[in-house]
């Protein structure tokens, strides 16, 4: 059952990898719309915003993949002077403080994002779109990071890896 767990959580990640490229394709055709409606004279109202609204999607929804796949700057440098049950310990000790920061960061985009839908809040932007909207991303990517941190910590305890 653990396999068919780690397995899946691991496409999950991959999948978010994918969905982070999707929304930075968005970003670059929302910039490219934007200077061709320039130079064709016509406005496009919400452009710039729409385009950092995919910038944050893509940077939240691209963290789990990103951790998974040890691409984020790690304390390897101080990990690679220690051996042992030393290295395991410390490696245990960083994954539960970065689960902890996670889970609180997810807990709070989760808790903007109902705020946000229960007051009907809207962007400050010339389109003024509702904002749990962009919201919902950010608040998907951060719990799937959660979830990746907190995966590592259980195999690193586990000692799977």
């Amino acid at each position: 059952m653990f396999e068919s767990l780690n397995r899946n959580l691991n496409h999950l990640y991959k999948f978010s990898g994918y969905i982070a490229a999707i929304f930075l394709i968005f970003v670059a055709v929302f910039i490219l719309i934007g200077i061709s409606s320039r130079i064709f004279g016509f406005y496009i109202r919400g452009l710039a915003e729409y385009s950092g609204y995919c910038m944050a999607a893509a940077s939240f929804f691209a963290l789990s993949y990103t951790f998974v796949e040890s691409g984020h700057i790690r304390i390897t440098l101080f990990l690679e002077k220690l051996s042992g049950i030393k290295k395991r310990i410390v490696e245990i000790w960083c994954l539960t403080l970065a689960s902890f920061f996670a889970g609180y960061l997810a807990f709070y985009f989760i808790k903007m994002l109902i705020i946000s839908y229960k007051f009907q809040e809207r962007s400050e932007g010339a389109d003024e779109i509702l904002i749990w909207i962009p919201q919902t991303s950010v608040a998907i990517g951060s719990t799937i990071f959660f979830i990746s941190v907190f995966h590592q910590l259980i195999l690193m305890i586990k000692k799977i890896k």
